[in-house]
């Protein structure tokens, strides 16, 4: 493949990939260039954004020790740079800016927090937020141009990037050279100075903190800083930053209803897939994303609010604490694997959560010409969990009744012994026994070839023919070693016999006694995937190059093992908390 072609492929996939990569790791990078000690009291940006932003991230960018040096640590880790913040001083880059030097003229003035938020998430030109995580992402790999684009403008997203100082003259200094550079001239809102370009990009100092961006978006913060609500008051904000973990370097916060509202008019691409994976994380909840780093690992505790009722509030977050027992129970040889919701209809859910959030790499990849692609496998392997799942009477009548627990997995070390499929635990065998011969009649009005097969210890089985899977999918109901029935969608006849005749699990072996130590408090996994095995199958199947998957495979080859585990921490939040262990570098390297 030429290099002109991976560019075109990098650049497809860069929005779908950045929403999830470049966050964190922007957050990283801002700490490892702080100083060594903390200033002394802070503005917490988040009481000058607007309560109405559908999206705010903010980190400490100042940490003292240890958090600065695992912050550092982690990033050198996960970008492979000696020094990865430097290309980041990019994002503050506004047009006839030269390049930044931090020492010089950032860290003079700059405080302990910062933040960025966003007043909507598509811009009246076409540029979204997509825009601004792919010049992070530039940023982060070393590619950012001497003279980037700033994402915030009349045309661009309105949105705004808030600095806190130390030193108001020294930030007002920098900040009136960079809107001279820009052709900015002087105005003023309400009182508050500030200086403007003809294409609407602010400079401004508001109670002592930096605010770079749409002039839009200064407005309002200058709004809130007289009175106006503002984000750190509302109630769900401050339930879940109350819930935050120790030791967290950054956050994100996201309202998907104020979201949805800021773009109901014109979501699309990028922007309105970020919205359906938020729903499918989360159902429909505000969420909190954040951010501790370690020498060796980087956590993500992804809090919501739990309902009133303390039942289940739907999402993949709902799902992952219901999904301990059922990723135990799948083979010992399981590189992959994700426990599912502990109902039927939980599980309807929860396909749809994993449409939603596969739908952000793959929608927006761009084409492939190879004859198997990371997209039509995903497409493939969930048609039958799209009927499975689906929201109709017929489905919860046929289906979910009898589903008790779910799980994927994977396992498998080459392309010549590879399994894996959906193992979903039946209350009923009779009726999980009928939905065999109901669900290839549904696949078959789909226009999906399905033929009958035999398999050996299971009660019934059916073979589904997919164009984009290069195995057929098995589907059987049978009993597995302990007696339990189970009913499974298997890549081929040997992952079902995988999974009903496995002796050996998961549960109480290795894979998972690290994964739990990984997660801590007492978390149990519900998820866990081995890195290096997976990158192992995707290079000999020749898919590193895939558009889908490309632009995560760099960082990709810095992981280990990730953890996942669902738990319900006090203050009334659900939290799922993700780890991923970090390659160490190699002695000397």
């Amino acid at each position: 493949m030429s290099l002109e072609r991976r560019r075109r492929i990098r650049a497809q996939a860069r929005r779908a990939a950045g929403a999830w990569l470049i966050l964190p790791t922007l957050a990283l990078t801002l700490a490892a260039c702080g100083s060594s000690s903390s200033p002394g009291k802070a503005t917490d940006p988040a009481t000058l954004v607007p309560a109405s932003a559908p999206v705010f991230a903010g980190a400490e960018v100042r940490p003292g020790e240890p958090l600065r040096s695992s912050a550092r640590a982690a990033a050198q880790a996960l970008t492979h740079q000696a020094d990865p913040y430097v290309q980041l001083l990019g994002a503050l880059q506004t047009p006839g800016s030269p390049k930044l030097d931090y020492t010089r003229d950032v860290r003079p003035w700059l405080g302990r927090d910062a933040g960025v938020f966003l007043g909507t998430l598509r811009g009246k030109s076409g540029a979204g937020v997509g825009d601004l995580l792919t010049l992070l992402e530039r940023a982060l790999a070393g590619e950012a141009s001497s003279a980037p684009e700033f994402p915030f403008s009349t045309g661009g997203v309105d949105g705004a990037l808030l600095l806190d100082t130390t030193d108001s003259s020294k930030a007002q200094a920098f900040l009136d050279s960079q809107a001279a550079r820009a052709g900015a001239r002087a105005t003023a809102y309400r009182g508050v100075p500030y200086k403007a370009t003809g294409q609407g990009i602010a400079f401004g100092l508001v109670k002592h903190v930096a605010v770079i961006g749409s002039e839009a978006a200064l407005h309002s913060v200058v709004d809130t800083s007289l009175g106006g609500p503002a984000l750190a008051g509302g109630a769900a904000y401050a339930q879940l930053a109350a819930a935050r973990p120790p030791g967290a370097l950054a956050n994100l916060y996201v309202n998907p209803g104020e979201a949805a509202g800021a773009t109901a008019t014109r979501a699309s691409g990028s922007e309105a897939n970020l919205l359906t994976v938020l729903a499918g994380l989360d159902g429909g909840r505000a969420l909190e994303v954040s951010l501790v780093p370690s020498s060796n690992a980087i956590a993500l505790d992804l809090d919501t609010l739990a309902s009133s009722s303390g039942s289940t509030s739907g999402g993949l977050l709902a799902a992952a604490s219901a999904g301990a027992g059922a990723l135990g129970e799948l083979p010992a040889e399981s590189w992959l694997g994700i426990g599912l919701g502990g109902s039927g209809s939980a599980l309807g859910a929860d396909v749809r959560g994993l449409r939603s959030v596969l739908s952000l790499l793959s929608s927006s990849a761009g084409s492939s010409n190879a004859i198997v692609s990371v997209k039509g496998l995903l497409d493939g392997f969930l048609a039958p969990l799209d009927v499975l799942g689906a929201e109709t009477a017929a489905a919860r009548r046929d289906y979910q009744d009898w589903m008790t627990s779910a799980a994927l997995f994977g396992a498998g070390s080459g392309l010549l012994n590879i399994k894996g499929g959906v193992v979903i635990v039946s209350a009923n065998p009779a009726r999980s026994r009928e939905a065999v011969g109901k669900l290839a009649a549904a696949l078959r009005r789909s226009g999906v070839g399905v033929s009958a097969t035999t398999i050996a210890g299971t009660d019934a089985a059916v073979s589904a023919h997919l164009a984009t899977l290069p195995l057929p999918l098995d589907i059987a109901d049978g009993r597995d070693a302990t007696g339990k029935t189970k009913f499974v969608i298997g890549l081929g006849e040997g992952s079902v016999t995988a999974a009903l005749s496995a002796t050996s699990t998961l549960a109480g072996g290795p894979t998972l006694t690290a994964a739990a130590g990984a997660l801590g408090e007492g978390v149990q996994p519900s998820a866990t995937v081995d890195f290096p095995t997976l990158l192992g199958l995707l290079e000999a199947a020749g898919l590193t190059e895939d558009p889908t998957i490309a632009p995560l495979v760099g960082y990709m080859r810095s992981l280990t093992t990730l953890s996942a585990g669902g738990s319900r921490p006090a203050g009334g939040v659900e939290r799922l908390r993700v780890t991923v262990g970090l390659r160490q570098p190699e002695p000397g390297a």
